[in-house]
């Protein structure tokens, strides 16, 4: 059991950080006019550096943003990273698209996350995007900054961010991931070799016994006696 002393100098988590500053900044503000995620309902997780996921998207598809299309993926997965797009026009609408190109402009937008890397898809019922899956966006902005696709500045964020949360694993599991990746690929090309040199070597033998088969065998003599 915690002593007094222990009890006074535990650290506030930040949801009890933040209500002791509500209570200082915004006393006695009517609760009917707030929104809490343990009091209301239709709460989303999504990860707290979407935003700079979604800077970065921005910034590589100029013209076209597809930053909000994939914030509207994430509001609206199960607290999964799979979900079911039947209705891609509901999905439009929430980007922000209406009219008849809605939906064309939509997966437009669906098409420049995927080659992105931010989610992956198959085609169903709807069509190309029937099925989503979304990918880590931390994984997502790593990956764009190994291929020099983010600026120094967003990508200096985006690393104080993960420091923030207590998220930098997601990286070294990435490169955890490559690596294995990679000593899995070397193990499949050192086993090449010895694959193809055996067909050689059964070859190299029907060949020998098609052409010990093709060589006429000497025809035996066999003693007659001779009548006398």
């Amino acid at each position: 059991m915690a002593t007094q002393k222990q009890s006074r100098n535990r650290r506030l988590n930040m949801a009890e950080r933040a209500k002791q500053q509500m209570d200082i900044q915004f006393p006695g503000h009517p609760d009917a006019l707030l929104w809490h995620r343990k009091l209301n309902d239709g709460y989303s997780t999504i990860p707290r550096t979407l935003p700079l996921a979604m800077q970065a998207i921005d910034a590589r598809s100029k013209g076209q943003p597809a930053g909000h299309t994939l914030l509207c993926l994430w509001i609206r997965a199960p607290d999964h990273p799979f979900l079911t797009i039947e209705a891609p026009a509901t999905f439009a609408a929430e980007t922000g698209f209406d009219g008849e190109r809605a939906v064309d402009t939509w997966r437009r937008r669906m098409r420049t996350l995927r080659d992105l890397g931010f989610i992956e898809a198959k085609k169903g019922p709807t069509g190309d995007f029937h099925y989503v899956l979304l990918l880590n966006p931390n994984v997502g902005i790593e990956k764009l900054w190994r291929a020099d696709k983010v600026q120094t500045v967003l990508y200096g964020r985006f690393r104080d961010r993960l420091i923030d949360i207590g998220a930098q694993s997601d990286i070294t599991d990435y490169d955890d991931y490559l690596e294995g990746r990679k000593k899995a690929e070397a193990k499949v090309a050192t086993k090449a070799p010895k694959a193809a040199k055996r067909p050689a070597a059964s070859a190299d033998a029907s060949t020998k016994t098609a052409s010990a088969s093709a060589t006429p065998k000497p025809k035996t003599r066999s003693r007659v006696k001779e009548e006398r």
